[in-house]
């Protein structure tokens, strides 16, 4: 990589080439945004989408548009902005299952989760719940673990997708519990949380964002949570240090990346009109609804995120002797 200074040297650029980039990336956005979602909607990456993307737009001067583009645990999703163009228009939703948990576990993964990506910002983090279909025979952690005990394999539990962080942390509960469930994984949460309601899979470790409602009216009850400590929303509920696998106790990310190269003027702009959405307080509320907290840091900051968890799903994999299905 050449400094400016060296392309200047060389002959190989001139000052009015950088000064028309640097217009251009003043002048951006002049069209339409799309931020693409690597799962099915439905799931809590497609809710905090959703709730951005209008004032997200309002503070950009252009319509932001969200579209879904799920498979393979959103690591489809993932290669397509990592080989978009560097221009701004297409940016991606980043969540711990596709820059860390699938990268770590998949040795065959289309990109660099480390190289491949520009962080924007980290939007929220939300606590995960394991949470069970109303007819299973336990409705404690207690109980729910001896069920499992009892019965190894009788039960399934369902996931956003193979090498999703739902995957990944019920694997290294199982693991840490010494318990066995059979893997189903699906084309997102949304997917998956519609099987486990309906009853066809009796166990999901899913984001609380996208699991509360179905908790609240009933068709979910919850088990243990993923969280620093208990839920507010959850009160009776322990998290997994309380219960003694506190390795399993990560919550998860959500937040906005670019392909690599992208400008930093431009990447500074939509940081800087995220968090003025962000700090809207009816916006502010609404992700908050959700049982998630705000986080709304700097691009540096969230490239240091993803790389710390990377390198802990990247352990627990080793670890725990993890391979896929």
């Amino acid at each position: 990589m050449f400094s400016r200074r060296q392309l200047f040297a060389c002959g190989l650029v001139t000052a009015s080439v950088f000064a028309a980039g640097g217009a251009w990336a003043q002048a951006y956005p002049t069209k339409v945004i799309r931020v693409q979602v690597p799962f099915a909607p439905g799931g809590t990456t497609d809710i905090i989408a959703r709730v951005m993307s209008e004032p997200l737009g309002k503070a950009l001067g252009q319509s932001v548009v969200v579209e879904n583009k799920a498979g393979g645990g959103g690591v489809i999703g993932a290669q397509e902005i990592a080989r978009a163009a560097a221009d701004g228009y297409l940016l991606g939703m980043a969540t711990v299952s596709t820059t860390a948990a699938n990268p770590a576990i998949n040795p065959k993964i289309p990109y660099n989760t480390l190289t491949d990506f520009t962080p924007i910002i980290n939007i929220a983090a939300t606590p995960n719940v394991i949470a069970v279909h109303p007819s299973f025979p336990a409705k404690d952690f207690k109980a729910f673990l001896s069920e499992l005990k009892k019965n190894p394999g009788k039960y399934s539990y369902a996931s956003s997708g193979t090498g999703g962080i739902g995957h990944l942390q019920t694997e290294l509960f199982k693991n840490l519990a010494g318990v066995f469930m059979t893997h189903i994984p699906y084309r997102g949460a949304g997917p998956a949380l519609n099987d486990t309601v309906g009853g066809q899979v009796m166990v999901i470790f899913d984001n609380l964002p996208s699991a509360l409602p179905h908790i609240k009216a009933g068709r979910l009850v919850p088990i243990v949570v993923a969280a620093p400590q208990r839920l507010a929303s959850l009160p009776d509920v322990p998290t997994f240090k309380e219960v003694g696998l506190e390795p399993v106790n990560r919550m998860a990310y959500y937040g906005l990346l670019a392909p690599k190269g992208t400008p930093t003027e431009v990447v500074d702009k939509i940081n800087a009109a995220a968090k003025a959405a962000i700090a809207d307080p009816a916006v502010k509320a609404r992700i908050e609804a959700t049982g998630s907290l705000i986080v709304a840091n700097s691009p540096a900051e969230f490239a240091e995120q993803i790389k710390a968890e990377f390198a802990v799903y990247k352990k627990v994999v080793a670890q725990q002797g993890l391979k896929l299905d």
